[in-house]
């Protein structure tokens, strides 16, 4: 019995994507999944307490693959790999049209869990980046930068008809992002002192022998006035 159940949510959250993807948000009332999924509606409240919990695992398993895609390594470059991410989230998010709607509506209330997750990974390129001294601006700006642009470029995309959207948008915005947040070359002190504080402050929760309000303390001098 203990098998059936997590067997059976699966199945639940596997018929309300399919749903989604095929009949787009409007679709995915809870009467519609559990028919897809061949079981009563109230068979539903047995695993999720609302449409919104539903959602979230919804979004969690489309999620998965997408996220372990995006995963960073040690290795490769991070302005290739943070051009790559965005290459990623674009195709993505005009695949998945619905889903992507879903997670960026600001009225449920909060990020979902695969959203945060993938900002997860977002903050991660970005760090990479900010500690070969490239990032001109500190990672929080950084991040919300990237995030804001790719969002808006594909809800942009999706709000125009396929035939008429303009194929170089996300690439331009890209371009107008990262020539605001990234230096020219990481060398000193071509970077400038912005550069260099912010490649410090990327090391500064590795520094040695210094206690947590002390490495606290240095990360607010850093990030003063920028």
């Amino acid at each position: 019995m203990a098998e059936v159940r997590p067997k059976t949510r699966t199945h639940i959250v596997e018929a309300a994507a399919r749903l989604l993807r095929e009949q787009g948000a409007g679709a995915l009332t809870t009467r519609a999944v559990a028919h897809a999924a061949g079981m009563q509606a109230p068979t539903i409240y047995r695993f999720f307490a609302d449409k919104d919990a539903l959602l979230d695992a919804v979004a969690e398993h489309v999620f998965a693959t997408y996220v372990a895609a995006k995963s960073v390594g040690a290795d490769g470059d991070p302005i290739a790999d943070l051009r790559a991410g965005w290459d990623r989230h674009i195709e993505f998010g005009l695949a998945n049209a619905a889903l992507f709607g879903l997670l960026t509506d600001p009225t449920r209330g909060g990020p979902s869990p695969a959203a945060a997750a993938g900002l997860e990974v977002l903050r991660a390129r970005v760090h990479r980046v900010a500690a070969i001294g490239r990032l001109r601006v500190p990672e929080r700006r950084a991040v919300e930068l990237i995030h804001a642009a790719g969002t808006g470029a594909v809800l942009t995309l999706l709000a125009t008809a396929p035939e008429q959207r303009d194929p170089g948008l996300a690439d331009a915005m890209y371009d107008a992002v990262t020539s605001f947040i990234l230096t020219d070359v990481p060398a000193l002190p071509a970077a400038g002192a912005a550069g260099a504080a912010v490649a410090f402050r990327a090391y500064v929760p590795e520094l040695p022998n210094l206690t947590g309000t002390e490495r606290a303390l240095l990360a607010e001098w850093l990030d003063r006035d920028r």
